[in-house]
């Protein structure tokens, strides 16, 4: 298999390559050896996907799909797999994000993990298996949420107020960009709870910033206006976003949040972080509630369903009705709802194993060649 970049560095993991680590039997002693090849290929494989998740989280500049990059996380993980004394705690399948920061650091007390993917219904069975592993046979509910193509961020409240907002960076560190989030309106800046409630001394709520594809639009033609402009002055044009998650991210991490705030960013809440003096919940349905009554934004789409064969219905239903939502997805999380069997499982290094995102297949879209121009050069 052969995965070509724009650098235009081909990497190559041949058959060959696969069939680099030798075993021997030696009496009763088996003798395992990698090879040099092998290494070599694992380094430049470890480099690449660094290299691009270098440009996806802290540049919001991707070079290729996500469905390229997973692939090529993918195939890493295969061989770390079969060969699992590779693995290094540098390799980007043990961490999450970049280090890449323009912005104060951030350290979250309660770390930002990624999670595992799920590429197909088998590997989704496959996660089911697991959780009955580590669980028994025991009844089961999830909560499937839609997986946004936004920026993940935590944001901090002590005594209701908030105090700071952070991006997931690398799961441990993130960026302070607390006066860009000040600029999202559906973003409380102070809890109330509308039933009544007690406000808890600390509060990290978790969600996503996102930018609806509407926003996305008026923001490209905005760009194209100012760079006519720009042209006819004898100006550089600037870079017009690709698409709604890099318009997003980079308007997030924008140095002067007045800018953040022409941009219309949307928020949806999905999680609590660090808490002090909450209620104690059972499931993460609890939690939903718990933040729609202090006044946080839930994706409406989100469903509690009780088995496997549900939550493939859902994924199936949501990847047909993509379209017609006004922001982007590209797969479905789907998550164990009771907390105390989250406690049980836990976590790998990088991810919870009461957890999972079920990715979409990658799209594929018709382009039409509308001109080729032709140069003749000296021979």
């Amino acid at each position: 298999m052969q995965y070509v970049f724009k650098s235009h560095t081909l990497l190559q993991l041949n058959s060959h390559v696969i069939r680099l680590r030798r075993e021997q039997s030696i009496g009763k002693v088996l003798v395992v050896t990698v090879s040099k090849d092998l290494k070599k290929n694992v380094k430049i494989l470890r480099a690449q996907i660094a290299h691009h998740n270098e440009l996806y989280h802290g540049q919001d500049n991707p070079e290729i799909s996500d469905a390229a990059f997973d692939e090529l996380l993918r195939k890493l993980k295969e061989i770390e797999a079969k060969y699992p004394e590779l693995i290094e705690e540098s390799s980007p399948s043990q961490i999450i994000g970049s280090g890449f920061t323009t912005f104060d650091p951030v350290t979250h007390r309660v770390p930002m993990t990624s999670l595992d993917n799920a590429m197909d219904g088998k590997e989704l069975q496959a996660w089911g298996e697991r959780l009955v592993k580590g669980l028994g046979n025991v009844g089961m509910q999830f909560v499937c949420e839609l997986k946004i193509d936004g920026l993940a961020l935590s944001i901090r409240y002590e005594n209701g107020v908030l105090v700071q907002a952070a991006t997931r960076g690398d799961g441990k560190v993130g960026e302070d960009v607390t006066a860009n989030i000040l600029t999202i309106s559906v973003v409380p800046k102070k809890l109330v709870s509308k039933s009544g409630k007690k406000i808890p001394s600390v509060l990290e709520v978790r969600g996503e910033v996102y930018m609806s594809i509407a926003a996305f639009e008026k923001l490209r033609v905005t760009k194209q206006i100012e760079n006519e402009k720009r042209i006819s002055d004898g100006k550089k044009p600037e870079t017009v976003p690709a698409n709604p998650r890099n318009a997003g991210a980079g308007s997030l991490r924008q140095k002067n949040p007045a800018i953040t705030a022409t941009r219309d960013l949307s928020f949806w809440a999905y999680q609590l972080g660090e808490a002090v003096g909450a209620p104690n919940f059972l499931s993460h349905s609890e939690t939903f509630d718990y933040l729609r009554d202090l006044g946080f934004p839930i994706n409406p789409e989100a469903k509690t369903v009780s088995s496997l064969t549900h939550v493939v219905e859902y994924v199936a239903k949501c990847e047909v009705n993509r379209h017609k939502l006004d922001y982007e997805i590209d797969g479905v999380v789907v998550k164990l709802d009771d907390l105390a069997q989250r406690e049980q499982l836990g976590f790998t290094a990088r991810a919870p194993r009461w957890a999972i995102a079920v990715k979409f297949a990658p799209e594929e879209r018709n382009t039409i060649l509308k001109n080729i121009s032709v140069s003749i050069g000296r021979t």
